[in-house]
Formats: structure tokens, C-alpha cells, sequence
């Protein structure tokens, strides 16, 4: 008998041990995992399924024509030479953050630039003077 125990103690304690572990896994599992798991329609990595930033540029004054120059929603520098005034540009983005930035000078005594981000104004400036400028920069939208 005492033979036979020798050589069974060790399988007999690797099958408790096992057994044992299995039963606090299952436990476990009922405590943690007792939420059910949230499955969506759509994958959230597809660029469609967020809601478009609209930005839009405004420049006005009292002049006629302004020079302006504008940093796109990419973050590359654009110009637009002698341009009538009031001026207005619209653009679409579905990235999570833009810095929209614009600077003018006008041919008149003052000018304004406008900075809107879904309809709702970020920054608006007014200069004066002879050939006024001014900029609107908003640090993130």
C-alpha cells in the first residue's frame, strides 16, 4: 500500500491542482465577465463614421481687394492674390483636430478676418490703419 502511494501522490496531486484551478477560473469568470460584451455596427476605424469639422474663413473690410494667406486644414500654406472683398472659404476635415490660421492686408483703413468651426466662431479680429492687416489663429478646433 504504502508502495502504491508513493508512486500515485504526485498524479493525484496534479489532477487536484488542475481541478482546483479550473473551479476558480469558472468563479472568476461569473464575477468579471458577468457584462455582455458590447458589439457595434460599424468599424469605428473608418473615417465616414465621424462627424465632418466644418471650418470656414471669413475676411472683410473697408477696402476694395486684400491679400490673403491661409494655412489649409493638411497644414499647407496657400495665397490668394488681390482678392475683392468680403471673402469666404469653406472647407470640410473629418480629422479630430485642426489649427485653422489666416492672415490679410487689405487696400483700405481697417479689415477683419473671421475663424467659425461648426457654426460657432472660434476668433474674430479687426485692424485698422492704412493698409491694415490682421490674422486670426485658433490653436485647436
Amino acid at each position: 500500500m504504502t508502495k502504491a502511494l508513493r508512486r500515485m501522490w504526485l498524479p493525484v496531486l496534479i489532477i487536484v491542482a488542475v481541478v482546483a484551478g479550473g473551479l476558480m477560473v469558472m468563479n472568476v469568470r461569473k464575477v468579471f465577465g458577468s457584462n455582455p460584451v458590447v458589439v457595434t455596427d460599424k468599424s469605428s476605424d473608418n473615417a465616414e463614421d465621424f462627424n465632418p469639422k466644418i471650418v470656414k474663413y471669413e475676411i472683410f473690410g473697408s477696402g476694395a481687394t486684400a491679400v490673403i494667406n491661409y494655412m489649409d486644414l493638411e497644414g499647407k500654406p496657400q495665397r490668394v492674390p488681390s482678392t475683392p472683398l468680403p471673402w469666404t472659404l469653406t472647407l470640410q476635415t473629418t480629422l479630430p483636430s485642426v489649427m485653422p490660421n489666416i492672415m490679410a492686408q487689405g487696400d483700405g483703413d481697417s479689415i477683419g478676418c473671421r475663424v467659425t468651426v461648426d457654426d460657432e466662431v472660434k476668433q474674430e479680429r479687426t485692424a485698422t490703419g492704412m493698409n491694415a492687416e490682421t490674422f486670426c489663429f485658433v490653436k485647436a478646433a
